[in-house]
């Protein structure tokens, strides 16, 4: 008999779910909905795009790469229709890069920040509605998408998503404002 992605999921985090240092969470995630993508061309990028699509709080991101065009459109949408959006870039990354992406959020209405306190700000996160956790190797560009090997998760789980919540918390405030 198969057992669904949905359960592996579960087992695995129950199975990491030990504590590797003192700052650690122990979470343990039962019948926590996940979705799990893999590129290329799996569709990961559709599926971020459509999780901000359906936001109607706040959306928070942690980024390192953020070429993106369509994952940078979704969430200038949901900032024009009232959702709370924030991002927090790798202040370095975006230096190399002239701050492209940088501008075109803010501009779009979205906070931006920029994470200089690390080698590599390197999250890949985006936290949705305090319930809904995006992570995995995926940056938020087109090669992710098209040329990488690269995994995405969309797990659903307020628990999760605090933690989650509480790290970018954590983040912005050493980071700075764009």
């Amino acid at each position: 008999m198969r057992r669904s992605v949905c359960h592996h999921l579960a087992v695995l985090f129950a199975l990491l779910a030990l504590p590797l240092h003192p700052g650690a969470a122990d979470v343990v995630l039962d019948n926590a909905p996940a979705h799990v993508f893999f590129s290329p061309g799996g569709g990961a990028a559709k599926a971020i795009v459509r999780q901000i699509a359906a936001a109607t709080r706040e959306v928070l991101v942690e980024a390192y790469l953020f070429t993106s065009k369509p994952i940078q459109a979704a969430l200038v949408k949901a900032r024009k229709r009232g959702v709370e959006v924030e991002v927090i870039l790798d202040g370095y990354e975006q230096r190399e890069r002239k701050h492209v992406t940088a501008r075109v959020l803010k501009a779009g209405g979205v906070s931006v920040w920029l994470d200089n306190d690390h080698a590599s700000a390197h999250n890949k996160v985006m936290i949705i509605d305090s319930r809904t956790v995006i992570t995995g190797s995926f940056n938020f560009t087109y090669a992710a998408e098209d040329k990488n090997a690269e995994n995405l998760l969309i797990i659903t789980s307020e628990e999760l998503a605090a933690l989650y919540r509480d790290n970018y918390l954590k983040h912005r405030k050493h980071s700075r404002k764009f």
